[in-house]
């Protein structure tokens, strides 16, 4: 005879955070349509800024896409000003990619409004719960953390 699921069964819990994680995630990237920048914009952002220099391919493959579909992202980010190309140090050939100083000043706002969205959010649960959520934190980081 099969187990009963329990609230702790994970597949019941992915069934319930699933929904959450994503209806979150819609909520935060709305909070900067007002910025220019769509979500997946100032994610390559922030991913070219946590790795300056990065080619590329090498961000398409982070991204689990391909070059040629990177490059069209890259060549947009760059016409707003947002990113630059620059020869690599070591090797002159190589072209790597860097946040503008436009591009900055636009991640510190998308960083500014989406904190405060969810503070606002978390204003609004009680103690008890808001140390829930604190504690589920490092957890799921260390689902994403590959």
């Amino acid at each position: 005879m099969p187990a009963l699921a329990t609230v702790t069964d994970p597949v019941t819990v992915a069934n319930r955070l699933r929904p959450v994680l994503l209806k979150l995630n819609r909520h935060l990237r709305r909070e900067i349509h007002s910025l220019g920048v769509t979500g997946g914009q100032a994610s390559l952002l922030f991913t070219i800024q946590r790795r300056p220099g990065i080619g590329v391919r090498e961000l398409a493959a982070l991204e689990r896409m391909s070059a040629p579909g990177m490059s069209k992202y890259v060549g947009r980010l760059e016409a707003e000003g947002l990113i630059v190309r620059e020869p690599s140090d070591a090797d002159r050939r190589r072209i790597g990619l860097r946040v503008s100083p436009e591009g900055e000043r636009v991640l510190r706002s998308v960083k500014s409004r989406r904190t405060a969205w969810l503070a606002a959010r978390l204003r609004g649960l009680s103690d008890e719960e808001l140390q829930a959520v604190d504690a589920a934190i490092e957890p799921l980081q260390e689902l994403i953390d590959e």
